[in-house]
């Protein structure tokens, strides 16, 4: 199952640069990193990114992240996927670019 990482400009750039990140500064106080299944990803897109631009969408096979990986509880009680290492830039499988369009972000279309 893919799982999926919004990343800002600067954040996807250090994860480029460094092969690793503890991710932004919301997964450093939570202490591990967020991501959001497909079906979450809208939501997650409006609620803790809106208006922004030059995102980058990566999506992440979450079997091989094995015991790191763990579905919790979050919003409106929905189990979301936390990963509780650094993510590596080997993790991830492909990124896209996340625009801003006029209603929100445009999700590619696999995911759409």
């Amino acid at each position: 199952m893919l799982i999926y990482k919004i990343l800002r400009a600067p954040e996807w750039a250090a994860l480029q640069s460094k092969g690793e990140t503890a991710g932004a500064p919301v997964d450093l106080a939570d202490g591990y990193v967020h991501f959001s299944t497909a079906g979450q990803l809208a939501a997650t897109a409006a609620k803790h990114f809106a208006g922004e631009d030059g995102l980058t969408l990566a999506a992440v096979e979450s079997a091989p992240l094995g015991g790191a990986l763990k579905w919790e509880p979050s919003r409106d009680g929905e189990d979301f996927p936390h990963l509780y290492r650094k993510l590596r830039l080997a993790d991830v499988l492909w990124s896209k670019p996340l625009p801003l369009g006029p209603a929100g972000h445009v999700l590619p279309e696999e995911i759409q």
